[in-house]
């Protein structure tokens, strides 16, 4: 009997503790499936930090490595240089992470053209906290920390970390993603697997983001959290390719 479909290598037999319509789960099976389908898993070191993505040791199934909060892209950074040259390295980290005390981290490695992949899940929220503002949220929403409604005028503008690092001479392809349709999953892993394949021959800093929902974060259920995210995320935070090095040179 031909096989249609198994789950990729690229994955522990680890249960998945994430919430129903968790952006996550689904972004790890498709980092797991390139890795595999690249053949690298067994030369593959990922990083995660503090945050919802805290336990992604136990799910992929190569090594990884533990950072604390917003000093994967750091610690990213020490493991690459100190490993062998064909070392494939990469960070999993959520906005409240990387987008606030994970700044500075962020900002140097791509500054610096850092060979690694950079993967930010922003759903405009700090999800195990207990659902704070982080520096992503849209102006007008509602968290712990906001019960009002953002505002400007306090709180300054949601943070467009992809359209800043795209500036960074170091960085040679930052996107976009979403993954609420299939379409869309579709487009998050070709961009997913360009952004491994730069690391492999060595061009520099790939950012990936991964426009995502939280519905325990924004209370409600998980088609309503997409809907939510169609009608306003999108809107500040466009899908796309922001910058690919390879179409400008």
């Amino acid at each position: 009997m031909a096989i249609v479909y198994q789950k990729t290598n690229g994955l522990t037999d680890a249960e998945l503790h994430y919430c129903p319509g968790c952006t996550h789960g689904i972004v790890h099976k498709l980092v797991a499936e390139t890795l595999d389908e690249m053949d690298v898993l067994d030369r593959t070191i990922g990083v995660a930090p503090v945050g919802c993505a805290v336990f992604a040791y136990n799910y992929f199934n190569c090594d990884m490595h533990e950072a604390a909060h917003g000093r994967a892209p750091a610690v990213a950074t020490g493991i690459r240089r100190a490993s062998d040259p064909g070392t494939i390295v990469f960070t999993y980290q959520g906005d409240g992470d990387l987008a606030a005390i994970g700044t500075a981290e962020t900002i140097h490695a791509c500054t610096r053209g850092e060979n690694i992949v950079i993967i930010m899940i922003n759903n405009g929220i700090y999800g195990m906290t207990g659902g704070q503002m982080s520096p992503c949220t849209l102006e007008g929403a509602k968290t712990a920390t906001t019960p009002y409604g953002r505002r400007v005028d306090l709180n300054g503008f949601p943070l467009r970390v992809g359209n800043v690092v795209s500036i960074l001479d170091g960085t040679c392809y930052v996107t976009r993603q979403a993954v609420h349709t299939t379409a869309a999953v579709r487009k998050a892993k070709a961009a997913i697997r360009k952004a491994f394949l730069n690391a492999r021959a060595k061009k520099g800093t790939s950012f990936v983001e991964i426009v995502g929902t939280c519905s325990s974060g924004w209370k409600m259920s998980p088609e309503k959290s997409n809907k939510w995210m169609e009608e306003n995320m999108f809107a500040h935070y466009p899908l796309g390719d922001i910058k690919d090095t390879d179409k400008t040179e």
